[in-house]
């Protein structure tokens, strides 16, 4: 599968990810909104925006590999952030910067970021979804 990420003249270019994924592949990999659960089902990081949003990454990955995806195959990032704030933006990045280290990529999909009121666990500040498509 290749999946091709470009930053077209005229928008901005963004640090952690891509403007535009141009996919080419057989499969459809959608990855449900993942909490920052550990493998025991408890929330990583309460409180703490970026290790909730690193558990999510590693959760992300850990469902790709189920699917026999990488995050080099992810056309589309969708996060959902609760009770956002101006401040929260460096921690967000600071997670994926720690997630990205330790699953020894570099996840820069389109992504958007949506503001919600509130999330399936209350104690959940952030949740990511994921798009693939490989062959």
């Amino acid at each position: 599968m290749a999946v091709t990420l470009r930053n077209p003249d005229g928008l901005p270019k963004p640090d952690f990810y891509h403007q535009v994924a141009v996919a080419t592949g057989s499969r459809l990999v959608f990855v449900a909104g993942q909490l920052a659960s550990g493998p025991d089902g408890a929330l990583v990081g309460v409180g703490e925006l970026a290790a909730q949003v690193e558990q999510c990454y590693l959760n992300l990955g850990t469902a790709l590999a189920d699917a026999g995806a990488t995050f080099a195959d992810v056309v589309k990032l969708t996060v959902y952030v609760a009770d956002p704030r101006p401040d929260q933006m460096p921690q967000f990045f600071e997670g994926i910067s720690r997630a990205a280290e330790r699953l020894g990529v570099t996840p820069q999909a389109p992504l958007t970021g949506i503001f919600v009121a509130g999330l399936a666990d209350p104690d959940a500040l952030v949740e990511i979804e994921a798009t693939a498509v490989v062959d």
